[in-house]
């Protein structure tokens, strides 16, 4: 190809990649005329083929890709643009007229089942779903982002994504925290709520298990058994008739296998794993155009899917493949592919009937008639019902199929299986209704969701990856103390390092639902908690250690598990201000302190923590206390009594006085001991324009006492000076006294 036939396929290229899609055709027809190599004219036919597509011109489309098939059978690689707006017109066709498909299927499902909406579709059921599965939450393990899921679905989905990519919450898409699924614990709490309230439901599940433990050790017959048994208890679980579909299909009882699937899919409609076990049915009866619809439904719901993807190429490839016009029919298995390919090609040289995408989505409605009634409807039996033309699949190409068998034989199938949907139909409703009344959901106790370590109900309920769940502040009492589980004494050394405690969010949701007026008295309890300790005037927390002075730094170090609860506390009250004071003997702690502001706190696994303060205020200690093993004080705060006229002036000159002959002795320091300083409280602080503007005075004044050689004991009474002159005389006794001391 010359250069004027590459400059083509790029401005073909071009105009495909802008939309402008006849265009493009029209330049690969050009093209085909010169190509003389048969895999340069496959090539330029798929891609004629594609633009055709993507034109809204499909039976032209079509009549391209058989052509090109006819070269060499097409691969996924050729098909793929072809699934891929099939796909889309599906998915365009369900957004524009399929809203609320979903709730109309648990409407229908639940209108043939009388009572069984409550028990598996309805309010209750919906509260306690898994949102992979969609179905009754089973051994619930809840992932520290909060969301819970059945163990199972998170198994398969860690195994699945192990070599690609880490597991995600589908709720909240985080991925961050979410570490080896297999390590994390069911939740005992919310296990034992739903086989408390949910007997049947939960039973179904454990059928559920059972049945995949001997199929797994290829005992179908007697996993088939027990899924016959959960469905009796559980006949609106679509999993349970998904996986029974598998199972039939495993003894080739495909006709079967597509009745659960079919029921599958209209449980649940916008559910992809359900299409796959209705396509794979359809595969296995011959009906390969119905197959491809499904498959192409599939992947309208979940577009990644590589299973859907890859059986949607194949039935294609087989569709679109070169037939012959001659031999017999009905010879064998591919026989009935063959037909339909002849179909295809037959409906392509003579279209009178355009593929659309309402064709193709049409499957995918749910009808108003529940399964239980289908073939009343079918049969002419049950008048007013959904007529049979609901229930027969639609073609994914014009022209109907060949019949694969006779009519008696038909008329036979028809009958038999009239007669397994009736024995169903009188056993579902009845299950159905016995499993109406394990809906425990209006009738939860408070007692269900209580935490074990306060006896109250859960408060900001927290679960741990051991599965056990407590109040947020209980769990965190507890970890002051020990970093192990209160209940089963694992190991929580990581978790707790982490600190990002996310509530579980089923539980509340539960509490919030169900509990209400419960749920009311608990958060006025705590309300009134948190008023309590946030008052920075009466039990304010006091941490018992060193001097500290307002506007000067201090960092401290909290191991103690006392003082890890108080520095918490401050942080959740939002004050995150507690007192310093210096211990004494007799009382406690001293009469004067200073408040201290938390900047940042850094914690460590081993529950040890780095709190950045800075100090605030200075107070007075009107009553010692003390709460929760810490000590607390009713306290009333300093400032410094303002002056004026001549006493302003004076004190002026003593400031600057005072404040040159501080700055002598900074400067006398040595350079080590100047930098050690000045990297932990910071250099010192220039003079205020305003001189009595702050309460508390300069603030170089404090940041002098924090730098100075003194005891505690001797800046003490710089706290309780109400009078910047008498403090400023002071710091000038001080200076002296220091430069004394080294002129000797």
């Amino acid at each position: 190809m010359g250069a004027e036939g590459e400059s083509m396929l790029q401005l073909a290229a071009e105009a495909f990649q802008s939309r402008n899609f006849d265009l493009a055709a029209d330049i690969y027809e050009c093209q085909l005329a010169g190509a003389r190599d048969p895999g340069s004219r496959q090539e330029l036919m798929v891609k004629r083929a594609d633009a055709l597509t993507f034109g809204g011109k499909l039976p032209e489309a079509l009549d391209v890709y058989r052509q090109a098939s006819e070269i060499e059978r097409l691969k996924p690689v050729h098909l793929a643009s072809l699934v891929e707006h099939l796909s889309a017109s599906i998915r365009r066709q369900d957004a524009g007229c399929g809203q609320g498909r979903g709730e109309e299927a648990g409407a229908a499902a639940a209108a043939a089942f009388p009572g069984a909406g409550a028990g598996a579709t309805g309010c209750a059921h919906a509260d306690f779903h898994c949102r992979m599965c969609l179905s009754f939450l089973f051994e619930p393990v809840t992932l520290p982002c909060g969301h819970s899921f059945c163990k199972r679905c998170l198994e398969r989905e860690g195994g699945e994504r192990e070599r690609e990519r880490p597991v995600v919450c589908r709720q909240c898409r985080d991925s961050s925290r979410v570490a080896d699924v297999q390590s994390y614990r069911v939740n005992v709490v919310l296990s034992g709520l739903l086989a408390k309230r949910f007997p049947a439901l939960h039973q179904a599940g454990r059928l559920r298990r059972e049945g995949n433990g001997l199929y797994a050790e290829r005992k179908v017959e007697a996993a088939l058994e027990k899924y016959n048994q959960a469905i009796l208890m559980a006949p609106m679980d679509h999993i349970l008739f998904s996986n029974r579909s598998q199972i039939h299909s495993s003894l080739k009882h495909y006709k079967k296998a597509l009745r659960d699937a079919e029921v599958t899919c209209r449980l649940k409609p916008r559910w992809s794993k359900g299409h796959i076990r209705k396509a794979q049915a359809l595969v296995s009866l011959g009906r390969t155009e119905e197959a491809l619809r499904e498959y192409l439904v599939c992947l309208s719901i979940e577009p990644d899917c590589r299973l859907a993807k890859t059986e949607a190429h194949k039935l294609l490839s087989h569709l679109l493949a070169p037939v012959t016009d001659h031999g017999p029919e009905h010879i064998s298995d591919y026989s009935s592919i063959l037909s339909s390919r002849a179909h295809v090609k037959n409906a392509i040289r003579v279209p009178f009937q355009t593929l659309s995408p309402s064709m193709l989505s049409s499957e995918s409605r749910l009808p108003s008639t529940p399964p239980a009634q289908r073939d009343t409807s079918e049969s002419g039996e049950g008048k007013g019902q959904g007529k049979a033309e609901v229930w027969r699949p639609v073609l994914c190409f014009p022209l109907k199929r060949k019949r694969r068998s006779s009519e008696e034989e038909e008329a036979e199938e028809r009958r038999q299986e009239r007669t397994d949907e009736n024995k169903r139909s009188r056993s579902e409703p009845t299950a159905a209704t016995d499993s109406s009344n394990c809906d425990g959901g209006d009738v939860l106790e408070a007692a269900d969701l209580e935490c074990s370590l306060c006896m109250r109900l859960f408060y900001e309920p927290v679960t741990t990856p051991c599965g056990h769940t407590f109040c947020l502040q209980c769990l965190e009492r507890c970890l002051d103390h020990n970093p192990k589980c209160p209940l089963c004494k694992e190991e929580l050394s990581e978790y707790l390092v982490q600190r990002q405690f996310c509530k579980t969010v089923l539980m509340e949701k539960l509490i919030s639902k169900y509990l209400p007026t419960d749920l009311v008295e608990r958060q006025k309890i705590q309300r009134e908690e948190m008023a309590e300790l946030s008052n920075l005037n009466k039990n304010v927390p006091i941490f018992v250690c060193t001097m500290a002075f307002p506007t000067v730094p201090c960092p401290l170090h909290i191991f103690e598990p006392c003082y890890r609860l108080m520095i918490r506390r401050c942080i959740e009250t939002g004050t995150n201000c507690f007192g310093m004071c210096l211990a004494d003997n007799v009382k406690g702690f001293a009469d004067y302190g200073c408040l201290l502001e938390i900047r940042d706190v850094k914690f460590f696994s081993d529950g040890r923590s780095v709190v950045n303060t800075i100090g605030r205020r200075r107070f007075k200690v009107v009553q010692h206390s003390e709460r929760d093993g810490y000590n607390t004080a009713d306290i009333e705060y300093l400032e410094d009594v303002k002056v004026e006229g001549v006493a302003e002036r004076e004190l002026e000159s003593l400031h600057d006085a005072v404040y040159d002959q501080a700055l002598v002795w900074v400067n006398s320091l040595k350079t080590e001991q100047k930098e050690r300083i000045e990297g932990h409280f910071g250099p010192m602080p220039e003079k205020d324009s305003e001189l009595q503007a702050c309460p508390n005075g300069p603030s170089w004044c404090w940041w002098l006492l924090a730098v100075l050689p003194l005891e505690g004991r001797a800046q003490l009474p710089f706290l309780a000076i109400t009078s910047l002159k008498n403090r400023l005389s002071g710091i000038r006794k001080v200076l002296l006294f220091m430069a004394q001391c080294r002129h000797r």
